[in-house]
């Protein structure tokens, strides 16, 4: 099974589905909703980051819960979207970046399954790469990018945003992580969508607000969308990758 993980602009994805069942998985961490659809033939498990009615922020999202519940089903394959500020004047507004590494500033989240035992899961490569190959055929994307995850809700200031460029970072979130090392402690083949809404504070000539996220977001709906289904059309999700054997050599 597939599964996406989202918020705006993809919470339309059920319109072109063949069937939608809406599901309640327990887990061990909470119990989540997920969207069970039949799309090109494939089955595809929903999961609306934020909750329905986008009413849950970043720093209070269950991780542990999304991600277990996705694995529960049988999901393999993960494409996850995420809005994100741009540090990188190659990454303008509207852009599609599917990031390659990640550098974590967020502060208060549970970041693994492992609490128990000690588990070092390898992340020299924490975004799969089949699935950056089929995303690079599926739609008009920029192939590589550092993600900085903080913790928010506010917006970063002028001062961070200048750390994170110095530091190599190029797009600025707040969903991110731990999601991606959640998925490979689980062996899940992960991936994202960074939908750059906005220059990052101090590179923007205006304040930042919310609206002006959901408004790039809504203007790339519609591009977004097919970039999601034609990723649907070309993944194999029985493909076996590096990805599902994460935990060879991990545990002590």
């Amino acid at each position: 099974m597939i599964g996406i993980i989202g918020g705006s602009g993809v919470y339309e994805i059920t319109q072109k589905a063949d069937n939608c069942e809406k599901r309640v998985v327990k887990t061990d961490y909470g119990n989540v909703e997920v969207s069970i659809l039949d799309i090109f033939s494939k089955k595809v498990a929903f999961l609306p980051r934020h909750a329905s009615g986008h009413c849950i922020p970043p720093h209070k999202i269950n991780f542990r819960a999304n991600i277990d519940a996705l694995k529960n089903l049988g999901v393999t394959k993960i494409i996850a979207t995420n809005s994100v500020g741009s540090m990188n004047l190659d990454m303008p507004p509207g852009s599609f970046v599917i990031p390659d590494d990640f550098l974590d500033f967020s502060q208060n989240r549970v970041k693994t399954f492992y609490e128990d035992k000690v588990v070092h899961v390898d992340v020299t490569e924490p975004y799969c790469s089949y699935l950056k190959s089929i995303l690079n055929k599926s739609g008009r994307v920029i192939l590589g990018g550092t993600y900085v995850c903080t913790e928010g809700p506010r917006f970063e200031t002028p001062a961070e945003i200048k750390m994170f460029k110095m530091i190599g970072g190029d797009l600025v979130g707040m969903t991110g992580l731990p999601e991606v090392v959640l998925a490979r402690e689980r062996e899940m083949c992960y991936n994202s969508i960074c939908i750059v809404s906005n220059y990052a504070s101090g590179i923007s000539e205006n304040n930042l607000t919310i609206d002006e996220v959901f408004e790039i977001v809504k203007k790339r709906e519609s591009d977004l969308l097919e970039l999601i289904y034609n990723f649907i059309k070309n993944v194999d999700d029985s493909l076996d990758c590096i990805c599902s054997h994460a935990l060879d050599g991990a545990e002590v």
